[in-house]
């Protein structure tokens, strides 16, 4: 999902029509060296030590989930959008990674638990994100962590959702969390930004 502050992507987007320009934003195609190793130490601290299974959730074209498998991760990525879904499988081919098309609130992964559940720039676009929280949680084993990127974007016509709002949707689920301010570290994002951008991260059982 977009994060660009400039043109956050609003719900209903044509993402396989923008899917061959995904990457050309910094924080999606991680193509410059800083950006991408800003990210991958963001990451690092996120997901778990040990390597174990991640499913990268609104997986785009793949770059976080290519950013955790080089970590060790064995990764599975949802998208709604098929095009995105064929150019993660490219870039992560020969990868210890599977890629399915699918909707990130409800993935097609049956009864499969992972270790930690990875997801960007998504739960501000879903019409219930609590309901989606809900869900993420009991794809967790014991002692996994979710993992959520998000932000409001724009000044004008602010979209997004607050990290106040996560946490207090997070809340009822009784996990050990914290919340990381992203907005001050032009890194990942390949420029200054003003808006709020941060990351959630909890951990259960």
């Amino acid at each position: 999902m977009s994060g660009n502050s400039d043109e956050a992507t609003a719900p209903g987007a044509d993402w396989d029509a923008l899917a061959a320009s995904f990457d050309d934003e910094p924080d999606h195609g991680l193509r410059d060296a800083e950006v991408r190793r800003a990210w991958a130490a963001r990451l690092a601290s996120w997901l778990p030590v040990l390597p174990g299974d991640v499913l990268d959730l609104g997986c785009g074209t793949g770059s976080l989930s290519l950013l955790a498998a080089e970590q060790g991760h064995r990764v599975t990525g949802v998208d709604l959008s098929p095009a995105m879904v064929e150019l993660a499988r490219t870039k992560l081919a020969g990868r210890d990674a599977v890629f399915l098309t699918g909707d990130a609130a409800a993935p097609p992964v049956g009864e499969q638990r992972f270790d930690a559940v990875l997801v960007r720039h998504v739960l501000w676009t879903l019409p219930d994100p609590g309901r989606a929280l809900r869900h993420w949680r009991r794809l967790l084993r014991p002692g996994g962590r979710l993992v959520l990127v998000e932000g409001v974007w724009g000044s004008v016509s602010p979209v997004g959702i607050p990290a106040d709002r996560v946490t207090a949707l997070l809340g009822p689920l009784a996990g050990q969390g914290r919340v990381e301010r992203l907005s001050d570290d032009p890194s990942l994002w390949g420029r200054e930004v003003a808006d709020e951008r941060y990351a959630v991260v909890v951990t259960y059982g």
